[in-house]
Formats: C-alpha cells, sequence, structure tokens
C-alpha cells in the first residue's frame, strides 16, 4: 500500500481507501459491512469513509459496529464522516445548513452512532449560502478544538467557497480546512483539474476524491445493461439509470478494455489506478458490495505503476472521443 499526506498535513492515508455510501444497509449488513472493512484493512487501507447521510445514519452506526467487533486499537485507522444534510427531517435548523447550532449537534449524533470519541476529518458535506461562511468556519475550527475532530475539510465545495474558508481562518488563527471531498473519474475531470488546480498550487489542498468508477460505469457491468444486482437496479439510484443506458458512454468504456487486457487488470483495477495518479488526490474511496470486490479492488494497487503519461493521454482520448 502506498501513503500520502492528506494535503498539506502531516496524516498519512492510505491511497485506496474504503467509504460507505449506497452499500452499507442498503446492500451490506453489519456482519459483511465487517468483512468487507476487514479485508480493506488487510489490503493495507487505513481511512475509512462515512456520512452522516447515508442511509439516514445507519451507515454510520453499522461502521461503528464493524470497528468495535473487530477491535482494532483506534490509532490504527484514519475515520471520517460528513455533516449538511441532516436526518431528522423537516426541521429548521436540522437540514441542509451548516449555521453553528446543527454543526455542534451533527457531531455529538456522528460520533454517538459511530461509537467512537473523535473522528480524524469532519467534512463539510455541501456548502451553505444561507449561512455566513465565518460561522461555519469559527464552528468547524471549534469542533476540532474540542478534540471531536482532529482536522476538517470540505465535500463539493467550489473554488471560491473553500479560498475564503481558508482566508477566514488564517485571518483569525483558526483550524483551516485541509481536504475536499469531491467526484473525481475519466468522465468527471474538471472541478479537480482546472477548477482546483490554484488551491493546490497555493495551499496543496487534499481531495479523497468519491465515485471514481463514476458509480460503476467504468466496471464495464452495463454494456448488456443493468444487472439485477447492480447499483443501477436500486431503489432510489434510478436516477443514475440514464448514465448507465447512455450508450455512447458505454461504447468508451468498452474502448477502454483493450488498454485493461493489455495489462492484465479488469476495467475497475485500470479507472482506479488511474484515478490515483493525479498530484491532487490524496486517497480514492472505494465502495464493495461484498468481499471479493474488496480484494478486486484493491489489487488496483498493482496497476498503479502501469499508468505512464502515455497511457494516461491514452485514456483521455479515448473517453474524449
Amino acid at each position: 500500500m502506498e501513503y500520502r499526506r492528506l494535503g498539506n498535513t502531516g496524516l498519512q492515508v492510505s491511497i485506496l481507501s474504503f467509504g460507505s455510501w449506497v452499500t452499507f444497509n442498503t446492500q451490506l449488513d453489519n456482519q459483511l459491512a465487517g468483512e468487507c472493512i476487514a479485508a480493506a484493512g488487510e489490503a493495507g487501507c487505513n481511512f475509512f469513509d462515512n456520512a452522516e447521510a447515508y442511509d439516514g445514519g445507519k451507515a454510520e452506526t453499522i461502521m461503528g459496529q464493524a470497528f468495535r467487533d473487530l477491535g482494532w486499537e483506534r490509532w490504527s485507522y484514519v475515520l471520517t464522516t460528513k455533516v449538511y444534510w441532516g436526518i431528522n427531517g423537516e426541521v429548521p435548523n436540522m437540514k441542509n445548513t451548516l449555521n453553528r447550532k446543527y454543526l455542534m449537534q451533527a457531531i455529538d449524533g456522528s460520533l454517538e452512532r459511530l461509537e467512537h470519541d473523535f473522528v480524524d476529518v469532519l467534512y463539510c458535506h455541501r456548502s451553505d449560502p444561507n449561512t455566513p461562511l465565518e460561522e461555519t468556519v469559527f464552528a468547524m475550527s471549534d469542533i476540532v478544538s474540542s478534540g471531536k475532530a482532529t482536522y476538517w475539510g470540505t465535500s463539493e465545495w467550489n473554488a471560491e467557497e473553500i479560498r475564503g474558508a481558508i482566508e477566514i481562518a488564517e485571518k483569525h488563527h483558526l483550524h483551516k480546512p485541509v481536504t475536499e471531498q469531491s467526484q473525481y473519474n475519466l468522465f468527471e475531470r474538471k472541478k479537480v483539474e482546472r477548477e482546483y488546480s490554484r488551491l493546490w498550487d497555493d495551499y496543496r489542498y487534499g481531495n479523497t476524491i468519491w465515485s471514481p468508477l463514476a458509480s460503476g460505469l467504468l466496471t464495464g457491468k452495463y454494456k448488456d445493461g443493468i444487472p439485477d444486482d447492480s447499483r443501477g437496479a436500486l431503489k432510489g439510484y434510478e436516477w443514475l439509470q440514464d448514465r448507465f443506458t447512455n450508450q455512447a458512454e458505454v461504447a468508451k468504456v468498452e474502448n477502454l478494455r483493450p488498454i485493461a487486457d493489455r495489462f492484465g487488470c479488469t476495467l475497475a483495477q485500470l479507472a482506479l489506478a488511474w484515478a490515483t495518479k493525479h498530484p491532487m488526490v490524496s486517497s480514492v474511496i472505494t465502495g464493495a458490495s461484498r468481499v471479493s470486490q474488496v480484494v478486486q479492488n484493491f489489487e488496483a494497487l498493482d496497476v498503479i505503476p502501469l499508468i505512464t503519461e502515455e497511457v494516461d493521454e491514452e485514456m483521455r482520448a479515448i473517453v474524449k472521443a
């Protein structure tokens, strides 16, 4: 396993990590979730990601129980979660906000479900235009100072918002955000590669990217339609079906297959390895619905050295075509 610093911090995180979006409680019960986490750990993964909103808090509960059952020492892994959407219904101050009241209560709720005293990174899951940015920065800094989070970051914020948060923190000598968590894959590159480029140059702002497989499109599993056991067939994820049935995008994925065959790897392993190559990427968050999938995903570590500049250009040309 390769370990990288999380942005400009001293925290080292595994280049491939494991997250709970979609799968926990939806496709994984407590036992299977624990087995998948254990398999990731055996591969050298030390970074595990969650969010308050994943299945209304149930994903945090399952992950917390899994870590308790595994009995791992707390110092041996990095645990993260995200807050913003809320899980208490249409209640004022408890939904789609980053105001101080919400943040102070949201972190306590997450820690209770995770059965932990602190998380290593607490992300603001989206930005909140209705709360003064200064209020959010002060609250997040206070959470770090309280010991309930070691670092804080952003998820799907735009570059201007992130820069604004950093400048407020620097002005008032507060804990600055250190990392983003945004979508990044062969089909979704603009935000990381263009919008955030100055953030990397100026601050070495990190990124723990999600959806490196474009929600499964880059696995090639959708070439003959939507399998019954796939994410595209899950209730509540119908919004993904248009992409999975987009023949132009499916064809681009198939045109990547000869490269995977050349390297003796799967399309998924090829896409995961590619996603690690951008310097801003601190960790690539993977997901899985079974242990064998975890093992296969982490075998992408062997493919990373094969993604040369020439291969990168070849893959980009195929997807752009």
